[in-house]
């Protein structure tokens, strides 16, 4: 751990300005939080230049800090679901942060390093080179559904790239906005690191400063306003924002397994995450057979779910009430439901049971909104070439599922639809993967970060040509006359 004088390291002490509560109008949020972006931002113009073990003080006081307060952590976000297991926030956000920090800490070395080599040839002997360099002050926006890993992934990345780093939590999430705000101010100095928390005027008011980069993850709807308002300064975003993902269970899919992994992908955060399948595309005569297995599988895996600790509760009582309602129009306007369990919803502890749905169609809300929750419906198809069509009709999802043992046919559906990642005969673990990107397409979001690619995403990969002493680039000079002539012949033929 570095002190609080030492140029650019994380302090031990703790650093009640590193958070900002600003809770107030736009204009005077943006008013209160210009100070410390512009605090940072003269930081940075005052030492650019961060070199390796600055950013390696940084990382591995970001692991300490993960260490330390892994049961306040754990404790805060269950206690703002109401319900969510220390074991899901474990595996789902303590491991996987900690995994990416061990994989910055191994490469970011070797990223910073850039490429050099020489000119091409009509302008040897000079030099080239990609130097990546940090680009200033990022902003990042933090959803609630996974508070810890979606502000330690680009935390890591930004650090890991030389930036100093503003974070908006949720206040969905406040519990654990507190105690993530006092980690980073014990552990950061605050021109590094700065945890902003308020209420939803002060994310509009934060997504208006002049950032180097804005990484916002979110919805959609929230994600045009996030790039209108970054626009006025063109600030580049990064924005990893949803949709529909489908899972495809192709005709040659080990059954029982296909179906445990898409509802356990369904299931874990009790459905609360934006690459959880959002429907499923199955052959048109194991449509019944999928709803047999699923509430087998979900048995299984969560027995007596309302009463089950290790089944998360839904966020609040908006968004229970969200997810009754599509479940309730889609059953008003034809479609089967299918409860996994016996028990009913219970509404005073946000507690709902998983339920597949069958007869659905594109008039239901079910089947145009991302569902964020334990809801799944199932559309039969009848060969897989509709199955694919079923997903290119609509907007572009952040993630794909396909199950099947017969490459051909994967790679049929891989190739022949755009999704933001692709995990096959599995669900959810391309985002695990540390050196693979993470990021959407189209109405699902733009850009990517994880492993190197947020490493570039952070960073400004500066162009550099180095002329030689003794060149020919004279030659092409003017006056034009005929050694001009030969050598643009050469050069154009």
């Amino acid at each position: 751990m570095g002190h609080k004088d030492e140029p650019g390291g994380p302090t031990g002490e703790l650093h009640p300005a590193a958070a900002l509560d600003v809770s107030t109008d736009d204009d005077m949020a943006r008013a209160m939080l210009l100070p410390r972006f512009d605090a940072m931002r003269h930081a940075h113009n005052a030492s650019p230049h961060v070199d390796w073990p600055t950013r390696k003080r940084h990382l591995k006081a970001l692991q300490a800090m993960l260490h330390k307060y892994r049961e306040p952590f754990a404790k805060a976000i269950d206690a703002d679901f109401s319900g969510r297991s220390m074991q899901e926030t474990d595996m789902l956000e303590l491991f996987p942060s900690l995994g990416n920090l061990k994989h910055a800490l191994s490469h970011t070395r070797r990223w910073m390093r850039g490429s050099q080599g020489w000119a091409n040839l009509w302008l040897l002997p000079a030099r080239q080179a990609v130097v990546p360099q940090p680009l200033g002050v990022v902003g990042v926006i933090v959803p609630w559904n996974y508070p810890l890993f979606l502000a330690v992934g680009p935390l890591t990345d930004a650090l890991a790239a030389g930036n100093r780093v503003m974070i908006k939590v949720s206040e969905v999430t406040p519990r654990f906005a507190e105690v993530f705000a006092s980690a980073v101010a014990e552990t950061f100095a605050p021109e590094w690191v700065t945890v902003v928390t308020g209420d939803a005027q002060v994310a509009r008011a934060f997504s208006t400063l002049p950032f180097d980069h804005l990484l916002f993850t979110g919805a959609t709807s929230i994600g045009h306003h996030v790039m209108r308002a970054a626009s006025e300064h063109l600030t580049p975003v990064t924005l990893e924002l949803g949709g529909k993902s489908p899972a495809i269970i192709g005709p040659g899919a080990r059954w029982e397994h296909a179906v445990e992994r898409i509802m356990l992908g369904k299931l874990l955060n009790a459905g609360q995450t934006c690459v959880a399948p959002d429907y499923v595309l199955v052959p048109r005569e194991k449509l019944d057979s999928f709803v047999a297995t699923a509430r087998r599988v979900a048995a299984r895996m969560y027995p007596d779910a309302v009463n089950n600790p290790q089944y998360t509760s839904i966020v609040s009582a908006r968004h229970f009430e969200r997810l009754t309602g599509l479940a309730g129009e889609a059953a008003a306007q034809g479609a089967t439901s299918h409860a996994l369990f016996d028990a009913a919803p219970q509404a005073s502890r946000r507690r709902l049971p998983p339920v597949v749905l069958t007869g659905v169609h594109d008039g239901m809300r079910v089947m145009r909104e991302e569902i964020f929750g334990p809801l799944l419906p199932v559309v039969p198809y009848d060969d897989l070439e509709a199955a694919i069509a079923y997903v290119n009709e609509r907007p572009r999802p952040l993630a794909l599922y396909v199950f099947d043992t017969d490459n051909t046919r994967i790679d049929r559906v891989v190739n022949g639809t755009i999704s933001g990642g692709v995990t096959i005969n599995d669900t959810l673990l391309h985002v695990a993967e540390h050196s693979l990107p993470f990021g959407g397409v189209g109405p699902s979001g733009m850009g990517g970060y994880h492993g190197e690619a947020g490493f570039r995403t952070f960073s400004k990969e500066k162009p550099i040509f180095r002329q030689a002493r003794w060149n020919g680039a004279g030659l092409l000079n003017p006056p034009y006359g005929k050694v001009f002539a030969a050598m643009i012949r050469q050069l154009i033929r």
